[in-house]
């Protein structure tokens, strides 16, 4: 097993990665909380195939246990669904010293984590990711949100897990696609600052070479993010290095209206579309794009997109990134190696170019 500890003072937590982990979660929870009560938020795909067995664990390490299945997809992050969980947690009679548990891709995390930190002003919560997705990214460094109509993660928090548990053997139940999806934010990681975990990719022949190789990639995924989030945080300042590919990302993703690309699809075509440019620029060594190009494609991600630039750029404008008429850009100059870019809002056609 694998431990990564997470130094954040009085928020630190651990992040454990071992196969089968799922079974004794029970026991590991129940020795960081007292909680009476566990609400278990995940979705109606995940609950089918693992809602019974968290139960069972659960109730055998002496919990009283809810399962509360929302609608599976990125168009369930928000208000309303958020407010039928409050219902649900009234209803189950939680209180301050009961605990919460995501069970889930990042929707579930995202939206579970959100209504922990805000319910009764906040009640601990636990992670336990089923995605590469969630394993990898949005499980660790204690950002909760919903989606608001004018944009994605508009209303949020930072909010630390107790504790975050990653079974790598509960990817065996998710389609390739949605593997390949989570693995564009590992490549993320090996771009903006792990050159080693970039190069194991390059490496990759075949899925039973990524199988094989698939614990290492979330170890090395999970340490670059414990890194990042120990020196930023709440996002001010160095953090924002894990935007790189998602401005343009987010703006595919709503320009589709989140139906035709996965989150991890949209931030492939952001990675490939500004380092692309970025190269043409002068930014980025030469060879940079191509490098970057061939690993997305050997895990059949898009690197492109046919829509007009100009068709993009409004988009970005409701990026939560944003300041007045600024915005921040995560620039490579080499494979594991990235810097922070303030340009102007008005310079952004001259860095998103789709033809």
């Amino acid at each position: 097993m694998a431990t990564v500890k997470v130094n954040l003072g009085k928020d630190s937590y651990e992040i454990e990665i071992e196969r089968g982990l799922l079974d004794r979660v029970g026991e590991k929870i129940r020795a960081l909380t007292k909680a009476e009560k566990i609400a278990v938020i995940t979705d109606d795909h995940v609950e089918p195939l693992y809602g019974e067995r968290i139960r069972k664990v659960l109730t055998e390490a002496g919990f009283d246990v809810r399962v509360i299945a929302i609608p599976a997809g990125e168009a369930s992050k928000n208000m309303k669904v958020l407010s039928d969980v409050y219902d649900a947690l009234s209803e189950f009679n939680m209180s301050r010293s009961d605990a919460l548990v995501t069970l889930s891709g990042g929707v579930p995390g995202d939206l579970g984590g959100f209504a922990a930190a805000t319910y009764m002003r906040g009640i601990p919560f636990f992670q336990i990711p089923t995605t590469i997705l969630a394993q990898i990214d949005s499980s660790v460094g204690g950002k909760v949100a919903v989606d608001l109509p004018s944009g994605k993660n508009l209303a949020g928090a930072f909010y630390q897990p107790k504790g975050v548990f990653i079974d790598p053997d509960l990817l065996k139940t998710l389609p390739t696609r949605y593997v390949h999806d989570g693995l564009a934010e590992a490549v993320k990681y090996g771009c903006i600052g792990d050159r080693e975990l970039f190069e194991i990719f390059e490496a990759l022949e075949t899925e039973e070479d990524l199988e094989k190789h698939i614990e290492e990639i979330i170890l090395h995924s999970v340490l670059q993010k414990t890194r990042v989030v120990e020196e930023d945080e709440f996002d001010t300042g160095k953090r924002q290095v894990l935007n790189f590919g998602h401005t343009i990302g987010h703006a595919v993703e709503r320009y589709f209206h989140y139906s035709t690309f996965t989150h991890g699809e949209g931030v492939a075509i952001g990675m490939s579309l500004l380092t692309e440019q970025t190269e043409k620029m002068g930014l980025t060594e030469k060879g940079t794009a191509s490098r970057l190009i061939r690993v997305l494609h050997k895990l059949s991600l898009p690197t492109s997109i046919g829509v007009p630039a100009e068709d993009l750029i409004p988009q970005i404008m409701h990026d939560k990134k944003r300041r007045g008429k600024k915005i921040t850009l995560v620039v490579l100059k080499k494979i594991g190696e990235a810097e922070l870019l303030t340009i102007s809002t008005d310079e952004l056609s001259r860095y998103i170019v789709t033809e």
